[in-house]
């Protein structure tokens, strides 16, 4: 074998060994499913050409401000996002792991910085998947009236994606008609409505306490930001538990005993389960 087949094959053992899957995905898990990087200026202004034209950098539209500066600029780029992801199928390496979870002993759970819902679209627990940057198929009040969130069902945005710039009526608060807002931690965000976040984490921590053995499977998790992978560390340090991490890029691993796949999702997923 040469030394990526071993690697592959100790992560084989890793998962075959485990109670328990616990899946932390960043924005790398939803490239194979044709969803756009948005990694650096240039990833995202290839997505979103018209912001690239004015200069506008990830940072300035995903912000509440933008909302009240621009409306129909940032429900144009987080309108034509909502319906990327209702359009967009997962790729295979969410039902690889989906049938790996279902056969352990304690189950798996998501741990994500996606918004996307695409674990969920996928077949995965909703109640056993914890969104910590919330989720684009919620909404709240941009001026927080009050801590409802509620449901995109109802939205449809007509975007024009040449010019980023939402053609209808924006959604509205139930409650007293303003302008509503993904539910979404954003940048410079200090009024996001986590109440359905810590719910979600507060159920993670209930099953996580029950573990003995469980192997994380990092994918597309970055250190940018790095939400996931300090997730990760941390079940390593407080349950126990061995990482396999999946990263084109930055697949180096704290210790010994786990395993950094140097790949794409779908790849490394498929051969971890071939050797299995």
């Amino acid at each position: 074998m040469n030394p990526l087949e071993l690697e592959i094959q100790q992560a084989a053992e890793l998962i075959s060994q485990a109670d328990a899957l616990i899946v932390a995905a960043g924005a790398g898990m939803g490239v194979d499913s044709g969803l756009p990087d948005f990694r650096g200026k240039e990833g995202f202004w290839k997505a979103y050409p018209a912001l690239g034209r004015e200069q506008i950098d990830f940072h300035i539209i995903a912000c509440p401000d933008a909302f009240r500066r621009q409306t129909n600029r940032a429900w144009g780029f987080y309108g034509h996002r909502l319906n990327l992801y209702r359009q967009t199928t997962p790729h295979a390496g969410f039902q690889i792991l989906k049938r790996w979870g279902d056969k352990m002993i304690h189950g798996s759970a998501v741990f994500t910085s996606n918004v996307d819902g695409h674990f969920q679209a996928a077949g995965f627990d909703a109640k056993a998947i914890n969104e910590c940057h919330g989720s684009i198929h919620h909404l709240q009040c941009l001026e927080n009236c009050s801590n409802e969130i509620w449901s995109t069902d109802g939205f449809t945005p007509e975007v024009d994606a040449e010019n980023c710039l939402l053609l209808n009526e924006p959604p509205r608060c139930p409650q007293c008609g303003g302008l509503a807002r993904p539910n979404i931690m954003m940048f410079n965000d200090w009024g996001w409505v986590e109440s359905r976040q810590t719910e979600q984490e507060r159920r993670m921590n209930n099953w996580l306490s029950g573990l003995q053995c469980p192997v994380v499977v990092e994918i597309g998790a970055g250190t940018a930001i790095p939400s996931v992978r300090h997730f990760s560390h941390h079940i390593i340090h407080a349950f126990g538990g061995r990482l396999v991490r999946i990263n084109p890029r930055e697949f180096s691993v704290p210790t010994p005993f786990d395993v950094g796949l140097p790949s794409g999702a779908v790849h490394a997923l498929e051969a971890i389960d071939g050797a299995m």
